[in-house]
């Protein structure tokens, strides 16, 4: 797959289901090189356990900060230590605050990495001494020596089950597509289902503006096709596309911006002035396309697509 559209995904993807439970930043700066952490993951206090549950075993990593760095094709041994070395240097970043304050490091809070790799050959593991935990830890997750705080999560090897669900979605393949799949089949009250439909959908968006895809990004565009299918049908039960074929049909103006707003408000609560912003642009298209975009894209696309105009 293209390798930004997918990052962009995931940063998303972790972050939207991440931030109920802590503070998360993306693209984090590190001291030394430039560089930069894809996500950053601080667990709040007022977020229950129990609330992590509904996120399976990705909540089993927020017990204490984290950083997450996912890959769309098997991590390489360079990039294990480029992501090790991230690490690094926020250990070093927080003994120096400690010793600015004049306290210690409590070895247990600092962050653990993540790596979150579709693939994980067994020679890269072996390389790094990663071991299975199966007392602890269901399989695919393989950790570093403890003092290392580094785990190689091999998506593709985690067992198809409701608690490795939200970690699947970002494997690729049939792996992936079956994860699609189950989210499709999810409840429609699902916490969960909405955010994930959401990004899977501005994914999709995203890869079509692409004219060169590859096979495996045709799959995923076809494999996302009956999702936005399927939204588009939501949408209507909830009385969203109400007015749309009126508004086609006669094209008045105030009918579009009507459904427009109308559109806004059901995907994002409320009218704001930026979403306000968008309304004159967005009636530049035809109806049909601007009722496709606003259930596809995130607020943030709507923004940086339609501000920018």
């Amino acid at each position: 797959m293209t390798k930004f559209p997918y990052d962009r995904f995931a940063k998303d993807y972790l972050q939207e289901l991440l931030s109920p439970f802590g503070t998360v930043e993306t693209s984090r700066d590190v001291a030394g090189e430039v560089r930069e952490i894809d996500v950053y993951f601080a667990p709040s206090p007022q977020s229950a356990e129990i609330d992590k549950q509904v996120l399976g075993l990705l909540g089993r990593f927020t017990t204490t900060s984290s950083v997450f760095e996912p890959f769309r094709n098997g991590v390489k041994r360079s990039e294990v230590r480029s992501c090790m070395n991230k690490l690094f240097d926020v250990f070093a970043q927080l003994e120096r605050e400690a010793k600015r304050d004049n306290t210690t490091v409590n070895e247990e809070s600092l962050p653990k990495l993540w790596i979150l790799s579709p693939t994980a050959s067994e020679s890269l593991l072996d390389g790094f001494g990663a071991k299975l935990d199966s007392q602890n830890w269901i399989s695919g997750v393989h950790f570093l020596s403890a003092s290392l705080r580094t785990a190689i999560v091999a998506i593709h090897q985690l067992p198809v089950t409701p608690e490795t669900l939200w970690l699947r979605l970002l494997g690729k393949g049939q792996v992936q597509q079956r994860a699609i799949d189950e989210v499709q089949a999810l409840e429609a009250d699902h916490p969960l289902r909405n955010k994930s439909i959401d990004l899977l959908l501005s994914l999709k968006t995203t890869l079509e503006l692409n004219q060169n895809l590859d096979k495996e990004d045709r799959d995923l565009v076809m494999q996302l096709s009956p999702l936005y299918e399927q939204r588009l049908a939501e949408a209507k039960q909830q009385g969203i596309q109400i007015g749309v074929e009126r508004g086609i049909e006669q094209g008045m103006h105030n009918e579009r911006r009507t459904l427009i707003e109308n559109l806004l408000r059901v995907r994002f609560g409320n009218l704001d002035e930026q979403l306000a912003a968008i309304i004159e642009p967005l009636l530049a298209l035809p109806p049909d396309q601007f009722t496709a975009v606003l259930i596809q894209l995130s607020r943030e696309d709507l923004l940086r697509r339609f501000l920018q105009q």
